[in-house]
């Protein structure tokens, strides 16, 4: 059987096929019809079936979890137990302190209609707006610069303008590996039109801006002194739309005399850019009868100064008059799968419904009167950082998060934890049961998880998907809206308002959820009164606004050149650059950067559940420059500690020329479920923007010394063919090692079957035998029939099990050179006969002459680095290597690394 759904990772929206039985999904493809993506999907979404697989069922939240008292252990209870618990919290403390002694904390990962029934319990029901949303951490600062511009959230532009345009400007974003099926159209434009022109400015060399035509290494935070410098040139050579200026626009003087002084030899200086460059940029941008977009994700939004950087850059196409049009406008790219569908039903702490602003007191009223409540708050609701901090000082006394990890992905994660540790009463409601934020929940409620669910996503494009479930909920889960609507119901019998509750949450499907949502936009910008659950099911997804009696939805908006504002006219915003919340000093030297991986995603409560995304980047690695490397007496491969007066993490360099010296980068992807401590965000700045208040979780000043380790430990474990529930388990099992090190790390290898890799080090002496010996009952390496060794004197232990010429577990203890090409043999399956006598040996390649194979880079099928070096070298170009290996042929998520490996072989030879 088969069902169509979507991707639920980035904001791009690809639509997914998911193949199952009934019970189980058993793969997955691209679904060819939908708009997104056309049948492609990303390595991520590639692997979607993997993550529900039964193998992941030790990981999943199954049941209601309840302790009644900080420390205890969480018992299973009713659903009516647990709900009657949280209700009796919730109002108590209600009762007592008001309603703003209460939060809600939801995800961009939610469906539209979980998000909208959210909104109205606690805007509604509860009457706080204390719920905000991670797309505070993500999107926000794009709001706030397309409302400061444009009048509206509202992104104007379509994929399909992509083929149309001439000149592409990517920046403060690896699309190549954030959002691969966007760079698939881009690369399809590029093959199409050999004279477009693509841009791309970032601090780090990625993949993206390998690509491009022209790259622009600017240094963090002076992304607004770039745009300045590009709108003088476009001033001083005459590429500015005069005429659309004054008929479309206002406030166009103000910032003219402001960029007056930003020449290109300024904003070299500043940015740390050749002058010729920016000059070049501005003129590929703005060329007259030439098309243009720019695409943008978190190094734009992700900074104290997010709005002002997405206003900046949306200023360069009013000035050109490349808005409205096909082929032209700002595209910022969504980070998140319905991040657009949250900002549409208003479900964050100064929003409501249809993008109606909380501000204003007359849409108050309306949302009041929609809902049937007295109502709604005029008082602003606590977003993200505000939150936490108020849950940190106690304000906050009860505290519901659904969906989303803040214990790993807000800023100053240690200030996080310790506020959630401190919280009187916290429930988390999840699909994943072992996060860094459920090991705080003191009612864990289980959810549905991806292909279990049913409702509607909106994408980067402003397209409504309808997805439906293609398999029965896991255990005792429920989807997100039924556990909001079933609380709300439980929560207004206990606050006396059980006839309220009743009337405004009567729903027994997701779809009288979208209907009722749908009412709520009726003659606002994003009306989609025209659209239903059969229209969605019938004609496939649709872009808003879609009113009713539309036969389509609209591709571009602004096409008449009026604009939301007050006055029709979009508006320019005279701002200066500012510098990075935090810069570096003599005792922090480096700028720290954070981004994404392409194999994973956010915390990695999913896609690090499948071994397989593990190949291209197999553990956290810090990026710097060689030359940085050397001067801090570092070595490649060797540790480093990380550190500021927020905290400290540890991870293994990577030196690379792709970085500049005195800058630094870690993925933001691995949390306290992988690594000790909770990674790049123990030491981002909470610092936020004034306006959209996200927070610069992009760059921090940081100090980088080397971690000298005396002892090592290896551990690594896979299950019979089969059984990879009980490598999944275990790697749950073994977190609470991670602090039994130093610095460890607790990650999968492996293709078909799940590898555990457990890497621990120790700075002076190693684990006593007690230690080890519990360590090794939790790996089965108690058994008599363990090989073993051991020299007391330098303090060596190993021991390995073989069971059926399966190699299944391993562990090395002070000499651990045998631990890559040990992965590969347990990840392969079969054990070769005339390797068995050095599994505990001390060399780092297999005796038998072959050698490890070095990082996959196809993950589609299996390709290694190493290989494509070797076929490279043999003088296949890439034409020939995909015909004989195929890599780059399905997914293309490598294709960009393929392209820069043919460079590194044709230089070499």
């Amino acid at each position: 059987m088969e069902t169509k759904t979507t991707c639920p990772y980035c904001g791009t929206g690809c639509g997914v096929i998911a193949e199952h039985d009934g019970a189980q999904i058993t793969g997955v493809r691209g679904d060819p019809d939908h708009p997104a993506n056309k049948g492609r999907l990303c390595t991520k979404g590639a692997t979607l079936h993997f993550t529900v697989s039964p193998d992941t069922l030790p990981l999943r939240a199954l049941r209601p979890e309840l302790r009644t008292a900080k420390g205890e252990q969480r018992q299973a209870v009713t659903w009516d137990k647990a709900l009657d618990h949280a209700a009796r919290r919730f109002a108590d403390v209600i009762k007592t302190h008001g309603p703003d002694a209460v939060a809600f904390y939801i995800s961009g990962q939610l469906l539209t209609e979980d998000y909208y029934v959210f909104n109205k319990l606690v805007k509604g029901l509860i009457g706080t707006n204390n719920i905000d949303s991670n797309s505070r951490l993500c999107m926000s600062s794009a709001v706030t610069g397309y409302k400061a511009t444009l009048g509206s959230d509202a992104q104007p532009c379509a994929y399909e303008d992509i083929a149309l345009a001439d000149c592409l400007f990517i920046t403060g974003s690896n699309t190549a590996y954030a959002h691969p099926i966007v760079f698939r159209q881009i690369e399809d434009a590029r093959k199409a039109n050999p004279d477009l022109k693509l841009i791309v400015a970032d601090p780090r060399r990625t993949d993206t801006a390998e690509a491009a035509d022209l790259y622009l290494p600017l240094l963090p935070g002076t992304d607004v002194a770039l745009y300045h410098a590009m709108l003088h040139v476009m001033l001083w050579d005459g590429l500015c739309d005069m005429d659309y200026i004054a008929a479309h626009t206002e406030g166009f003087d103000a910032l003219r005399d402001t960029v007056r002084d930003f020449t290109p030899a300024v904003a070299a200086q500043i940015c740390g850019l050749p002058e010729a460059d920016i000059v070049t940029a501005a003129r590929w941008l703005g060329a007259l009868s030439k098309n243009a977009i720019s695409l943008w994700c978190q190094g734009l939004n992700q900074s104290a100064q997010g709005t002002h950087n997405n206003a900046a850059l949306i200023h360069l196409h009013l000035a050109t008059g490349k808005i409205g049009k096909p082929g032209c406008g700002p595209f910022s790219l969504t980070g998140q799968p319905n991040a657009m569908g949250g900002r549409e039903t208003g479900g964050m702490a100064n929003l409501l419904s249809a993008h109606r602003d909380l501000a204003n007191a007359e849409h108050r009223a309306e949302v009041a009167r929609f809902w049937g409540v007295d109502d709604v708050p005029a008082k602003p609701g606590l977003t993200a950082v505000e939150l936490f901090n108020a849950v940190g000082e106690g304000k906050i006394k009860a505290l519901w998060i659904a969906c989303t990890n803040p214990a790993q992905s807000l800023p100053e994660s240690d200030k996080v934890k310790a506020a959630l540790a401190a919280c009187d009463f916290v429930v988390v409601q999840e699909a994943a049961r072992h996060t860094d934020t459920t090991a705080y929940a003191d009612l864990l409620l289980p959810a549905a998880a991806w292909g279990e669910k049913s409702g509607t996503v909106t994408n980067s494009e402003r397209r409504i998907t309808r997805l439906q479930a293609a398999i029965p909920f896991r255990g005792e889960s429920r989807p997100d809206w039924r556990i909001a609507a079933d609380f709300a119901l439980v929560l207004g019998k206990h606050l006396g308002k059980k006839s309220l509750a009743e009337k405004m949450f009567p729903y027994a499907t997701t779809e009288e959820v979208f209907n009722e949502h749908r009412e709520t936009t009726r003659g606002r910008d994003l009306d989609i009164t025209g659209l239903s659950y059969a229209l969605l099911e019938k004609e496939g997804p649709q872009q808003w606004p879609f009113p009713e009696g539309a036969s389509q939805g609209k591709v571009r908006l602004y096409e008449d050149g009026v604009f939301a504002t007050a006055s029709g006219r979009a508006r320019f915003v005279n701002m200066r650059p500012a510098p990075t919340a935090e810069t570096p000093s003599a005792r922090q030297p480096f700028r720290l950067t954070t981004g994404r991986l392409r194999d994973q995603w956010h915390g990695m409560s999913r896609t690090g559940t499948v071994a397989r995304l593990y190949n291209h980047a197999p553990e956290p690695l810090l990026e710097m420059h060689p030359d940085d490397v050397y001067r801090r007496g570092l070595e490649d491969g060797g540790l480093a500690q990380v550190h500021n007066k927020r905290g400290r993490f540890v991870a293994r360099v990577k030196a690379t020329a792709a970085i500049r010296s005195g800058q630094a980068f870690m993925p933001m992807h691995w949390g306290g479920q992988f690594m000790r401590g909770g990674g790049v965000n123990t030491l981002t700045m909470p610092k936020f923007d004034p306006t959209s208040k996200q927070p610069e979780l992009k760059h921090a000043a940081v100090a980088i010394e080397k971690f000298e380790a005396q002892w090592r430990i290896v551990a690594l474990f896979r299950a019979p063919a089969g059984a990879g529930a009980d490598t999944l388990a275990l790697h749950a099992a073994l977190q609470p090692w991670l602090d039994q090190c130093d610095h460890a790390t607790l990650t999968l290898s492996g293709r078909e079957e799940p590898v555990l890799v457990f890497q621990g080090w120790m700075k002076q002496e190693g684990w006593s035998n007690e230690q080890l010996t519990a360590f090794d009952n939790q790996l089965g390496l108690d058994d008599a029939h363990a090989l073993r060794f051991m020299d007391k004197k330098r303090n060596i232990s190993k021991r390995a099990r073989i069971e059926n010429g399966l190699l299944l577990g391993v562990r090395l203890a002070g000499e651990t050179k045998a631990k890559d090409w040990l992965t590969e043999i347990m990840a392969h399956g079969d054990l070769p006969a005339d390797l068995r006598r050095w599994l505990l040996a001390p060399v780092e390649q297999p005796p038998s002459g072959s050698k490890t194979r070095g990082k996959v880079i196809c993950n589609c099928f299996d390709v290694s680095e190493d290989e494509i070096l070797a076929d490279y070298s043999t003088g296949l170009d890439l034409a020939g290597l995909q015909e004989k290996r195929k890599c780059g042929t399905s997914c293309g998520s490598c294709l960009p690394e393929l392209k820069r490996l043919a460079a590194t072989a044709k230089s070499a030879a």
